[in-house]
Parts: C-alpha cells; sequence; structure tokens
C-alpha cells in the first residue's frame, strides 16, 4: 500500500502543477508565464521522480525546464520587450476558453475513470513489459518504427527557430 508521505507528496505537486498551469495561462507579463511554466515542469519532473522513473525526471528537467524554458525566454527577450503588457482578451473569447478549458476537463475526467487499473482491471500485458530501455531503443533507432529521424527533424527545426529569432532581433 502507498504510505500517507507519499499520498500527500503526489497532492502537494499535483496541487503545485495545476496552479501554476492556470498561472501560466493567465497572468499577462509574458516573463511570469515563462516562469510558471518552468515550476510546471519541474513539478512534473517530481512526478516522474515519484513513480520510480528518474530517467523521465533527468530528461524532463535537462530537456523541457533547462532546454526549452530558456529557448523561450531568449525568444521573448529577443522579440519582445519585457516590460510591456499584453492586451486584455475581449469577452468572446474568454467565453470560448472557458468553454474550451471546461470540455477538456470533462473529457479528461471521463478519460480517467473509464481507464482500467483505476476500475480494478490490470494492466494488459503488452503495456506491462514497457522499460525504459525500450522506450529509448524505439525513440532513437533507425529501425521500421524508430522515432530518430523525427527526433532530428524536430532539432533541426529548433535551431532554425533560434536562429530566425536572432535574425528578427538584430532587425530591430
Amino acid at each position: 500500500m502507498e504510505s500517507v508521505g507519499n499520498i500527500l507528496v503526489y497532492c502537494v505537486v499535483a496541487l503545485v502543477i495545476i496552479v501554476c498551469s492556470v498561472l501560466t495561462v493567465t497572468t499577462r507579463k509574458i516573463l511570469r508565464s515563462a516562469t510558471y511554466l518552468l515550476f510546471t515542469l519541474f513539478a512534473t519532473a517530481i512526478l516522474y521522480f515519484q513513480l520510480d522513473y528518474p530517467l523521465l525526471g533527468a530528461v524532463q528537467i535537462a530537456v523541457y525546464a533547462g532546454g526549452i524554458v530558456v529557448l523561450f525566454v531568449f525568444a521573448i527577450l529577443l522579440t519582445h520587450k519585457p516590460g510591456e503588457d499584453a492586451d486584455a482578451l475581449k469577452t468572446h473569447r474568454r467565453v470560448l476558453g472557458s468553454v474550451a478549458a471546461l470540455l477538456t476537463v470533462a473529457l479528461l475526467g471521463g478519460a480517467l475513470f473509464t481507464f482500467a487499473p483505476l476500475c480494478g482491471a490490470a494492466l494488459p500485458s503488452s503495456m506491462a513489459d514497457v522499460s525504459i530501455e525500450r522506450i529509448g531503443h524505439f525513440l532513437l533507432s533507425t529501425d521500421k518504427f524508430g522515432y530518430l529521424l523525427p527526433f532530428e527533424a524536430i532539432s533541426v527545426l529548433l535551431l532554425a527557430c533560434i536562429i530566425g529569432g536572432v535574425v528578427i532581433a538584430r532587425r530591430r
């Protein structure tokens, strides 16, 4: 059985993820939004460590919290004046966003309550055999179902975005 401390840590981290996620999309200051995103990504890494997936936690910190957020901050500083506030949303956009958020919560809630392990069923054997080694093999292999080419294509795309941001910033 789960220990009470483990469940308490999970609840605190889940609350941090929820609060920081909401603050990421609702704040009007863009650098503050990037900071809240960083906190959300760190809290997600804590969940990975708690689930005994240290490799995924380390990747979450190194790639997302370390790399992507730094890339966002550089892009913000190169293309936007950090002291400017964003314009307030129009009423119809706020209503549309609220409806989309409620539909997403309903969809995720439905998926959560129909998830087999939560309903008492066991995981299928094909999912139970998945290990970090197999995930790493499939991500970085050149086999039939390997993902090395898309992985490299995304890295070239990110490099092109960085170069584009520098070129735009130099023009100003």
